[in-house]
């Protein structure tokens, strides 16, 4: 979420920027780094502000690896907001898809299925969209109104046991951090518990001490807990049954 809302905002700043749209020709991955929480472009050589010029739509083909777009050509010859939509498709293809719909609690996936989906077309005003949508989905009142609906949907008891931890009874999810088992990033306990009773196969989670760079606790799931062993940094829920 933070990574790519800060991809936004960086888009917006070069559609709107007092050269005029800045387009990154050379947009990739390496060529951004992460200072104090805030995606910064490293290397400026390939920007330009230089819409192409054109004498009709077809001078206007933007070709992609997966899909390609033809853009007007405006009364004054030039593509109109090339350089933005170029932009805007690298960041879906480059960060969007990989980043932002996996590993998010579930009542906000429609909502980034909808602007990852959005970003993949070109829609007009996307960028000004997305902007609001990923400010509000990170808002705190939104976590706040996730967690209250998962604490009043969590019908499934779990037997808490501290200091303990599952080694053996994996299964395989995606996405996950762990190549062998299913390692997922939580908000909280609760959405730890909407996550196993969303696996059929899922019948535990530990807790780690681990986060993710933006806070959120890394939970490992497991399908039995016949074997649960003592560790002092992690705490173990297993689902009650009947």
């Amino acid at each position: 979420f933070q990574i790519c809302l800060s991809l936004v905002r960086l888009l917006h700043y070069l559609a709107h920027s007092p050269l005029g749209s800045v387009t990154l020709l050379d947009f990739r991955p390496r060529q951004f780094v992460i200072v104090d929480g805030e995606l910064k472009v490293t290397d400026l050589d390939d920007a330009s502000v230089e819409e192409s010029s054109c004498t009709s739509n077809s001078d206007c083909f933007m070709e992609f690896p997966a899909r390609n777009f033809t853009l007007p050509c405006s009364v004054e010859g030039r593509c109109q907001s090339m350089n933005e939509k170029r932009n805007l498709y690298n960041a879906y293809r480059f960060f969007f898809t990989y980043l932002l719909p996996h590993s998010a609690p579930s009542s906000l996936r429609p909502l980034l299925d909808k602007i990852v989906n959005a970003t993949g077309n070109h829609n007009k005003h996307v960028i000004c969209t997305e902007y609001l949508a990923l400010e509000l989905s990170t808002s705190p009142s939104v976590n706040s109104e996730f967690t209250q609906k998962c604490m009043k949907s969590a019908n499934t008891q779990y037997r808490r046991v501290p200091e303990a931890f599952i080694p053996d009874e994996n299964y395989r999810c995606w996405p996950s951090y762990h190549h062998k088992g299913c390692l997922l990033s939580v908000f909280d306990v609760n959405e730890a518990i909407e996550i196993c009773d969303s696996y059929s196969q899922c019948k535990a989670f530990v807790l780690t001490n681990q986060t993710t760079w933006t806070g959120r606790q890394l939970v490992f799931f497991k399908m039995a807990s016949n074997h649960i062993v003592p560790d002092p940094d992690k705490i173990t829920y297993v689902k009650v049954t009947d």
